[in-house]
């Protein structure tokens, strides 16, 4: 018998949603320093005399790190443990942060703005340390609140920012200042989260993989599959490379040197996945002990289409409603701000669907079909529509897009627990590499053809969803390879609150 919904325990503060609280804020301030540059590019360009070529490349520079921060991030969090990554990533990227707001050349910006592409890799950390904390039963609904809850860090920073700098600080210097407090708020907040969280509910250990400088696979197929899946993330910063010379950032013979560059790290993932999997594949797993990263690989693809897609259409969305229903730049702003506003609902309610439904891979299957549905009808959109009609059908489409989401990373956490935030991560990742390839192919057809083109991956998606396994204990009070401590006795809290 499914467990009745309480949602009043959620706005407990001890326990698990101490840290289901602290995590998300932590996850909605790392998006709000990812996202401070957007807002404030008007006064930016007027300050610092930019063309529309250099906030260009900014742009480009703020999400060409994120792809590979998360799988190191990923494999950082598996051996170290969220409470120390999550608290580091905040203080060390609080400096990027500081040095872009007091930028005075187009050099720095550029530098600074790569770096702190790396705490969109922030994501990663809480859903590892969610999941520590809540039951395979109800950890879909704690990671739909964590990502949704936290993913509003960058409606905050177009809301709030712009404000801040015009009306509360005022001045030439106005969105300078803006940008230094949030990575202020960063560097306080990275102090108290370490002195606040765990990473474990007392008495259990924290399970770490044997080696984390690549994923642990259980089978040879799986290798293959954990090889080949690095193409796509390496193309998608290729195309980004690619565009840089668009902009007259880079020239041919430095695109070309980028390349190489990505070709070697190919090869390099290539050699380190099988040198850490190899030797132990040779000696084999115990039944128990193995999964198929087939799991991996269709989540992968699933969160290419559902975020990547958001993070697409959230870019483009002002542009279509300004120029399908002649609107103004305030008013179409507003309509579009409405996709990502649906953020605080339905990334939760997919956590919750997906708890709720008794089948996390139907739940998903169900969401990527509305999902594709959602995008062809946006398709449809023409000028001869009501623009109610147009914004109805914008937020249902979200809905499912973003429901998609949470019910992706309510499978996530059950794949194989050792390895969460490498799963997390490459997942993650892959939600990036959507977007840049979203993105491109926007660059080359029609509004309607770029819908279409996103619902029938939506339907590729959902027809490869079909052969994603339930996990194993999906609803379950335990997870089914929890790491029992070998003295439970050893197990004591820190001052910090941390176990030892």
């Amino acid at each position: 018998m499914a467990k009745k919904f309480n949602p009043i325990q959620y706005l407990s503060f001890s326990g698990p949603y101490k840290i289901l609280h602290m995590t998300w804020f932590a996850f909605f301030l790392t998006f709000m320093a990812w996202f401070n540059m957007a807002p404030l590019a008007a006064a930016m360009k007027g300050d610092m005399n930019l063309t529309d070529s250099n906030l260009k490349v900014l742009m480009i520079c703020n999400v060409a790190l994120t792809i590979p921060a998360r799988i190191i991030i990923g494999m950082l969090l598996d051996k170290f443990g969220p409470r120390k990554v999550y608290s580091g990533l905040l203080i060390v990227m609080s400096i990027p942060c500081f040095i872009f707001a007091m930028a005075s050349t187009f050099t720095q910006l550029v530098i600074t703005r790569l770096f702190l592409g790396v705490i969109g890799a922030g994501f990663v950390i809480g859903i590892r340390m969610v999941a520590e904390w809540f039951p395979p039963k109800d950890v879909g609904e704690a990671e739909g609140i964590y990502g949704g809850f936290g993913n509003f860090g960058s409606a905050a920073s177009a809301f709030l920012l712009p404000i801040l700098a015009v009306s509360v600080i005022g001045g030439e210097n106005g969105w300078r200042w803006s940008i230094a407090i949030t990575g202020a708020t960063c560097l306080i907040y990275g102090f108290i989260y370490y002195a606040s969280v765990s990473d474990t509910p007392p008495g259990k250990t924290y399970a770490r993989p044997k080696r984390a400088s690549a994923m642990e696979v259980t089978s040879y197929a799986s290798l293959y599959g954990l090889i080949f899946m690095q193409l796509p993330m390496l193309g998608a910063l290729a195309v980004l490379a690619w565009k840089l010379t668009l902009v007259d950032f880079f020239n041919t013979e430095e695109l070309y040197v980028c390349y190489t560059v990505l070709a070697l790290v190919f090869l390099y993932q290539a050699y380190k996945a099988w040198s850490v999997n190899a030797p132990r594949l040779k000696e084999g797993y115990d039944e128990n002990d193995k999964y198929e990263f087939r799991q991996v690989a269709i989540l992968d693809i699933a969160y290419f289409v559902t975020f990547g897609s958001e993070l697409a259409v959230v870019s483009m969305l002002p542009l279509f409603f300004k120029n399908t229903f002649d609107l103004s730049l305030e008013q179409a702003g507003m309509i579009a701000a409405s996709f990502a506003f649906m953020n605080l609902f339905a990334r939760p309610m997919g956590g919750f669907l997906s708890d709720r439904l008794g089948s996390r891979r139907r739940t998903l299957s169900f969401l990527l079909g509305g999902l594709a549905l959602g995008y062809f009808l946006m398709s449809s959109i023409t000028a001869s529509w009501p623009i109610y009609l147009a914004v109805a059908s914008t937020m249902l489409c979200s809905f499912f897009v973003q429901a998609g989401e949470g019910a992706v990373f309510a499978v996530v956490p059950l794949v194989k627990k050792r390895v969460t935030g490498q799963v997390a991560g490459m997942v993650g990742a892959y939600g990036n590499v959507g977007a840049v390839s979203f993105l491109t192919v926007l660059s080359f057809v029609s509004n309607q053809a770029f819908f279409l083109t996103i619902s029938g991956c939506a339907v590729f998606c959902l027809l490869a969803s079909l052969f994603l396994k339930e996990p194993k204990g999906s609803f379950a009070d335990t997870h089914h390879d929890e790491v029992e401590p070998e003295d439970s006795k050893k197990s004591v809290l820190t001052p910090a609150g941390a176990t030892s």
